[in-house]
């Protein structure tokens, strides 16, 4: 729930302030899974799961059977998986950027950028990303993680592909990444945060508006 007060101040100025009371700590913080796998009947499987910290998501997991090297490993815009991991659709782009490195600016929220297989076609995952986010218009719940077939270039070379895909070529792996824990309150905190936002961005205007 989101509280509003109104007050007056010393100078015969309306103040408003708004605040959401801390969500209890006891179920933890939200945290996403999603089990890969190769839809073309490949030995390549994990899982990884996304937690949300604050101002980003943890990233951790393991995933088995590529040669050593590193993948293009992204968030595309669908959960749809039954035509492989082909109808999961583009990268999760919301805000039409191009496709870059996980630090740039201009990247799709889906841009992870490469995960590293080694000599024993082992990839450890552990890494924070500030873009995606398990609430909000970066969600990423009910979306599919896919694991390319070939590095991801950041958008920086000359292939037709670069400024898309990062030319990571075709879709090796896929999962949907779904709800892990806590178990309820997913909609409540959402739909809290969007109101914050909201009556923040109403009081701005409101303000200024006032005093124009």
């Amino acid at each position: 729930m989101v509280h509003l007060v109104c007050n007056k101040n010393e100078y015969g100025i309306y103040q408003f302030i708004y605040f959401q009371p801390s969500v209890p700590h006891a179920e933890g913080p939200l945290r996403g899974v999603a089990r890969l796998a190769s839809p073309d009947g490949r030995d390549v499987h994990g899982n990884v799961t996304f937690t949300q910290l604050d101002g980003k998501v943890e990233v951790k997991g393991k995933i088995y059977g590529m040669p050593p090297g590193e993948y293009g490993f992204h968030i595309h815009e669908t959960g749809d998986i039954t035509n492989g991991c082909l109808s999961a659709g583009a990268h999760f782009n919301p805000d039409k950027k191009d496709h870059g490195h996980p630090d740039d600016e201009n990247r799709h929220v889906g841009d992870l950028g490469n995960v590293e297989f080694d000599n024993e076609q082992l990839s450890n995952i552990d890494f924070t990303d500030s873009v995606i986010a398990l609430y909000g218009s970066h969600n990423i719940i009910g979306r599919a993680v896919v694991l390319h077939e070939m590095a991801d270039d950041f958008g920086r070379s000359d292939h037709p592909d670069s400024k898309k895909t990062g030319n990571a070529g075709g879709r090796v792996a896929c999962g949907v990444i779904g709800i892990l824990s806590p178990v309820n309150g997913w909609m409540m905190n959402a739909a809290s945060k969007f109101v914050t936002a909201t009556i923040a961005s109403f009081l701005v205007s409101a303000n200024v508006a006032l005093f124009q």
